[in-house]
């Protein structure tokens, strides 16, 4: 017998409710199971749904019900006042652009038969959800789960994410914020004051160039290369531009996922310095290695006691997008000033998410997931690369990083990055267009693949062949 999911149950359950007048109560719980051979968990979660949806009225010890018919919608309002309320400010430096296209591509979930080579996350089949659910069982029983944290956050996860990050960081040198995107918009708004240039790499991470722009900042680019940033343009940059802060991803740089050279390490440091600049070092992808990955550098932060470097290091990536947990690590005068920024934006990050990660990296089950996430990431990695290289050799001329989960390829001449995205949505792979990494017009038709969503290493060989189809669509239209 087919197993019925609760997206099948709630959907025949929806064409039933034709059949029930408004208020009419709707068959028992234990009815549904027996006619449907379904868990009452099963049951459970799909009469939530209709409820969610206004569709039935749950009530307790009494049963489910129809809901009543909905009113009838009331007249539209007139909004196209703040057409002109939102754009009082349009000319008047500093201009503040909450543009979210970028980030967005990456966050939109792609329909079951389509092939998601886009999603900015890992797939659930790679996330740890048995750890994640037991740690937030165990973290739910502590003592003061639900008590107020320390605005900083936990002293227990400020010491464990200082021990991570670096040797001689204190735990009193971090602080704990929601996530990766929300840690460097703190990091860019305490930094940099509106309209301050901020140089930024070429391309970046578009969720770096949308904070920018909406805290009205002026991004400046400087181009990467195989060995990360071009740190003679980075002298170049701060020289032209008077910029104090420069945010960059040393490790597995997104999209390129070039490794910055120890030599240029020495260098970013030192440009800084003699600026009086901050670096912002996000390094997003620290536990995203892949098994046969190279030793890793230390993160900037580690050869750093002059507080020139602000440390983000976010832990979403390696487990799900839910667990919204990540480190701030600056030293001096820097820190109250996140701190400050920080606290007036969110006042603190939830204790029990806070406990939950606690229990999740003491926990033995923490090792064993970043173990296999290696190995996974690997033959991900393997896998999309082989069919692309087979397939289209020329599309492979970038190196291969061997951390993260994406790959950036380079289009052929005459072909732009979003025909190319909308043809292979039609042909059933969803890949990201390169323009939106970069600050202003593309030097050259580039897609980023991402290889961590996809169900399996068989789908990403079809989403390659499903590319190869639509790039030959493409080249002939």
């Amino acid at each position: 017998m087919t197993r019925t999911t609760v997206t099948e149950l709630a959907e025949t359950l929806r064409r039933e409710l034709a059949r029930y007048s408004p208020g009419e109560k709707l068959a028992s719980s234990r009815e549904l199971m027996q006619q449907y051979q379904v868990s009452p968990v099963t049951v459970s979660r799909a009469i939530a749904a209709l409820v969610a949806e206004g569709l039935v009225v749950s009530r307790p010890g009494a049963g489910v019900f129809r809901a009543e018919a909905a009113r009838s919608a009331p007249a539209p309002g007139d909004t196209s006042w703040q057409e002109v309320a939102l754009s009082a400010e349009a000319g008047v430096p500093p201009a503040r652009v909450a543009d979210a296209t970028g980030v967005l591509a990456t966050l939109l979930l792609a329909p079951p038969e389509v092939v998601d080579l886009n999603s900015g996350y890992l797939h659930p089949s790679l996330q740890p959800e048995r750890a994640l659910a037991a740690a937030l069982a165990r973290a739910g029983r502590r003592p003061g789960a639900w008590s107020r944290p320390p605005v900083e956050g936990l002293p227990e996860l400020r010491a464990w994410f200082a021990r991570d990050i670096a040797d001689g960081l204190a735990a009193s040198d971090v602080l704990i914020a929601a996530g990766g995107q929300s840690a460097l918009n703190t990091a860019l708004r305490s930094l940099a004051a509106p309209g301050a240039p901020v140089l930024v790499e070429s391309p970046t991470y578009p969720g770096i160039l949308a904070i920018a722009r909406a805290a009205g900042l002026r991004p400046v680019p400087v181009p990467v290369d195989a060995d990360g940033v071009r740190t003679d343009l980075l002298a170049d940059a701060f020289a032209a531009t008077g910029a104090r802060l420069f945010v960059c991803q040393p490790l597995f740089h997104n999209p390129t996922g070039a490794v910055l050279s120890s030599e240029r390490r020495d260098e970013v440091l030192r440009i800084a310095r003699a600026a009086g600049a901050f670096v912002v070092e996000d390094d997003y992808a620290r536990r995203l290695v892949h098994a046969d990955a190279p030793p890793l550098p230390a993160p900037l932060a580690a050869a750093d006691p002059d507080g020139v470097v602000v440390h983000i290091r976010s832990l979403t990536k390696p487990t799900s997008p839910n667990l919204r947990v990540a480190a701030l690590a600056a030293r001096g005068p820097a820190l109250a000033r996140l701190r400050a920024v920080q606290t007036v934006d969110s006042f603190f990050v939830p204790r029990p998410l806070q406990e939950t990660t606690l229990e999740l990296v003491a926990a033995p089950a923490w090792a064993q997931h970043l173990r296999t996430l290696a190995a996974a990431l690997r033959d991900r990695r393997t896998a999309l690369a082989t069919a692309l290289t087979q397939l289209r050799p020329e599309l492979m001329s970038h190196q291969i990083a061997y951390g993260a989960y994406q790959l950036w390829v380079r289009l052929p001449q005459g072909l732009t990055p979003e025909a190319v995205t909308a043809t292979a949505l039609r042909a059933g792979v969803a890949v990201t267009p390169g323009g939106p990494y970069f600050t202003a017009e593309p030097p050259a038709p580039h897609l980023r693949l991402s290889y961590g969503y996809a169900e399996s290493v068989e789908q990403l060989a079809e989403g390659a062949r499903r590319l190869d189809r639509a790039l030959t669509e493409a080249s002939v239209n």
